[in-house]
């Protein structure tokens, strides 16, 4: 459950970004930007989160009265052994040896419906949670790190866990949203395991950006899933990019590699702690990120 430090919006003095460069990274610091925010972009090249300085970097960078948004992660994309997860679980050492260290105004840390692993029935913010992956597991171990970093100082956290992200910018090619628009324009294809039946909650960037925004403003506190509460198939997803599509796509069928499960999320949570947001619609979302990658 998320609570609130400041129940009308109080801009935060400067936001610190951790992992600027990334898609959700690149997303927020354009968001808060437009919001007028004073904003510090960091990257790996700023700070190596994965070296043994890297938490006294981090004393020289980041003010006592900063906002800290926690981006920085080796998606999956890029490994999932077990030494990727080892990496991301010094980087998460590197920030709670600087938490404990130096506290800051407040953290944000975006992690990962990943936390919960496989679970058919409605997820809330209590639903147990049971890794199915390394990149789940990371992201639970690192909330817990950080969550004993902060503790003593009394620096409010807020975890977002955000479902299945796609959007502008993303270069991730993983199963879903953003790797049915970039075959679609580049083969005119889509392929779908079995007959792409699994539902899902896919969560458009900017909206996260919007979220994360209000928890800066909120000085907002707790764990909150990023999810729309509308899960939809890949099957409709595919649907939708082929018929916006500026040519044919053909949607394919692959055999299946895993039994069929889908995956609902529970947003009361997300409706009282800002009962006026809204997110942006699955056609539009769509309709932006094949204008983006056709630039239109």
């Amino acid at each position: 459950m998320l609570t609130h430090g400041c129940m009308t919006p109080v801009m935060p003095s400067r936001v610190a970004v951790l992992g600027a460069t990334g898609a959700v990274g690149a997303a927020l610091v354009q968001h808060l930007r437009a919001l007028e925010i004073e904003t510090l972009a960091l990257s790996s090249r700023d700070v190596d989160l994965c070296q043994p300085d890297a938490a006294a970097r981090l004393q020289e960078l980041i003010r006592p009265d900063d906002a800290l948004v926690i981006v920085s992660t080796i998606t999956p994309d890029k490994g999932r052994d077990a030494g990727t997860l080892m990496r991301n679980l010094r980087m998460g050492e590197s920030l709670s040896q600087f938490l404990a260290s130096r506290p800051c105004a407040h953290v944000v840390y975006i992690s990962s419906d990943a936390v919960y692993g496989e679970r058919d029935h409605l997820i809330h913010e209590a639903s147990p949670c049971d890794p199915a992956s390394f990149h789940g597991l990371m992201h639970l171990v690192r909330e817990r790190m950080l969550s004993q970093a902060v503790r003593s100082a009394g620096t409010p956290l807020a975890i977002l866990r955000p479902c299945a992200l796609f959007g502008p910018g993303d270069t991730h090619g993983s199963y879903g949203p953003n790797q049915f628009v970039r075959t679609a324009l580049r083969d005119g294809r889509i392929a779908l395991f079995g007959d792409g039946e699994e539902q899902r909650d896919h969560v458009f960037l900017p909206d996260l950006s919007r979220l994360a925004g209000l928890c800066l403003l909120h000085r907002s506190a707790g764990v909150l899933n990023a999810a729309t509460g509308a899960s939809v198939s890949f099957h409709e997803v595919a649907r939708l990019i082929a018929e916006r599509c500026p040519h044919p796509v053909r949607i394919e069928r692959l055999p299946r590699r895993s039994p069929v499960s889908h995956r609902h999320m529970d947003t009361a949570a997300l409706i009282r702690a800002f009962p006026s947001f809204r997110f942006t619609l699955l056609t539009e979302a769509l309709a932006a990120s094949l204008g983006e990658r056709l630039g239109i």
